[in-house]
């Protein structure tokens, strides 16, 4: 008879201990999911996730070619965030996961060229690896970016920053170099824009010294040019 009882016992304890290994499954659950929010919430709240780049137009380099000019009138109508992660993308992307490498070529593949996009909102960096604006500061530095007068106006300025602790060499060639390859980059922003209907024009007229001071650079790094995107007016 004491084994006839004991068989309630043992299934019992048998669901004890079920439910106590579900409670700690559920509670490692919470856990990983508090720890994500944590992660996520900063990103959505002061940094900008772009989207996957997609194209849908389907115009061809050669139409590109054909449309590619510069503007000098911009409306301030706000670019889509699909036109603003294509933009990013094609300017200098990663394209190739596999090894880190961009759209854009760079001498000795030292990647030395910053984007800096400068919206209303504020002064973002872009993170080729996470395709993700971060934001620097949350002021509207767009007036900085250039002495004409449709810097401010236009909903997009870029500001390409070359810095020269990725590079090696003299500061000529520093120099030489990262002027190049601001060159690759903003000529993708051009055809970019041609190819989506978008105005755009590559600036050098820029204080580059007041700029990096109010975008708070490093003395490492150096204002190149500045490029501003827009639908034309």
């Amino acid at each position: 008879m004491g084994g006839v009882k004991s068989i309630p016992q043992t299934r019992f304890s048998h669901s004890l201990k079920t439910i106590e290994v579900k409670m700690k499954k559920f509670i490692v659950m919470l856990i990983l999911i508090a720890v994500i929010i944590g992660l996520i919430v900063p990103l959505t709240a002061r940094d900008i996730q772009l989207l996957r780049p997609k194209f849908e137009k389907g115009t061809t380099l050669q139409e590109a070619l054909q449309k590619r000019q510069t503007d000098r009138s911009f409306s301030d109508k706000e670019l889509s965030l699909q036109q603003l992660s294509n933009l990013l993308w094609a300017a200098d992307g990663v394209n190739r996961p596999e090894n880190g490498k961009r759209t854009a070529p760079t001498a000795n593949n030292r990647q030395e060229i910053d984007i800096y996009v400068a919206m209303q909102k504020g002064l973002y960096l872009y993170n080729a690896e996470k395709h993700v604006l971060v934001l620097v500061q949350e002021n509207d530095i767009r007036k900085e970016t250039g002495k004409q007068n449709f810097a401010e106006e236009a909903p997009i300025n870029l500001i390409f920053v070359a810095d020269f602790d990725k590079m090696k060499g003299d500061d000529d060639a520093k120099i030489f170099y990262s002027a190049t390859d601001t060159g690759f980059i903003s000529q993708n922003v051009y055809l970019y824009c041609a190819a989506e209907g978008l105005g755009t024009v590559v600036r050098g007229w820029v204080d580059k010294e007041k700029l990096a001071k109010v975008m708070n650079l490093r003395p490492e790094q150096h204002v190149t040019l500045a490029q501003t995107v827009g639908y034309i007016k």
